[in-house]
């Protein structure tokens, strides 16, 4: 037996008896890509049916090493998928798998080389959300006179930015965007290398790159958006923001959903309806969303 399942079967022999467990996962060097970012040199990764704020995170020192225990629930990875963490989905693509009886893990990793439509359209969505937000909040700063504020905002964005462009073709971003960036889309590479590296004003950088992300919110709100317009679309009766933020599909992802149903409601890819609220008296007319007109 090596040293590595030596480490392994310590840990399977301490954890895999926990209540409620679904799957033990140990990562090797958890920050190799960020090593100033913690001082861990080990994670075991225990995933449980529930986990109580109390055990969520431990630190052990064993052997001069460092180990971070983390207790997490399925939910809370499915969340770390589709938030776009790229350091944990890196533990779970790296990890080795130490206990996984129900094949939840090994699903999981599956799902993420496969890419199914539906954590596609969710990652999609999640990032343009993200991307308008910054890029609205840049636009605004920059009017107002803020440019180092608007400069900041603006790189958000095309972090952003560049997330939506490797999603598009399957692949998830990595720790070092910008090297996949240069690889995968020169065009958004050269846009960070303006903002970052010209020697123009900084004003007229941040004016450059916002150019460019106006066009890309118009061209990109269709397909980006194409989940939250699928669920629209799904049913006759319009939805209430209340209800959509409850629909399986679009629950718990980090949406902006008045922003985004505003924006689609402008392009007319979504309707808006007024109707009166029960109790809320006949002045008070409440907004719900259905498709919009604008199908092509």
């Amino acid at each position: 037996m090596n040293r590595l399942d030596a480490k392994a079967w310590y840990y399977r022999d301490i954890f895999a008896r926990e209540e409620g467990l679904v799957g033990l996962l140990l990562v090797d060097d958890p920050y190799s890509g960020r090593p100033l970012m913690d001082g861990s040199d080990r994670l075991v990764l225990i995933v449980r049916e529930s986990v109580s704020s109390e055990e969520e995170i431990e630190h052990w020192i064993r052997e001069d090493a460092r180990i971070q225990i983390r207790r997490v629930t399925p939910g809370m990875l499915e969340k770390w998928v589709v938030n776009g963490d790229r350091s944990k989905v890196q533990w779970l693509v790296q990890g080795e798998v130490l206990s996984d009886e129900s094949g939840f893990l090994d699903e999981l990793r599956r799902r993420l080389d496969e890419w199914p439509a539906l954590l596609r359209d969710q990652k999609l969505l999640s990032e343009f959300s993200r991307f308008i937000v910054s890029y609205l909040m840049a636009k605004t700063d920059s009017h107002n006179g803020q440019t180092l504020d608007a400069y900041s905002n603006v790189l958000a964005a095309l972090h952003y930015w560049a997330h939506i462009s490797l999603v598009e073709q399957g692949m998830l971003p990595e720790m070092t965007v910008w090297e996949q960036m240069r690889r995968v889309n020169p065009g958004i590479y050269k846009l960070y290398e303006e903002l970052t590296t010209s020697p123009e004003t900084l004003e007229k950088r941040v004016q450059l790159v916002l150019l460019a992300c106006e066009f890309s919110v118009l061209t990109k709100m269709k397909s980006s958006c194409a989940l939250l317009i699928q669920v629209l679309g799904s049913r006759t009766e319009p939805w209430s923001v209340t209800e959509l933020q409850m629909e399986p599909r679009l629950r718990g992802l980090p949406l902006d959903l008045s922003l985004l149903l505003q924006r689609l409601v402008h392009r007319g890819l979504a309707r808006e309806i007024a109707r009166p609220g029960r109790g809320r008296g006949p002045l008070k007319l409440e907004l719900r969303y259905t498709l919009g007109d604008d199908r092509s």
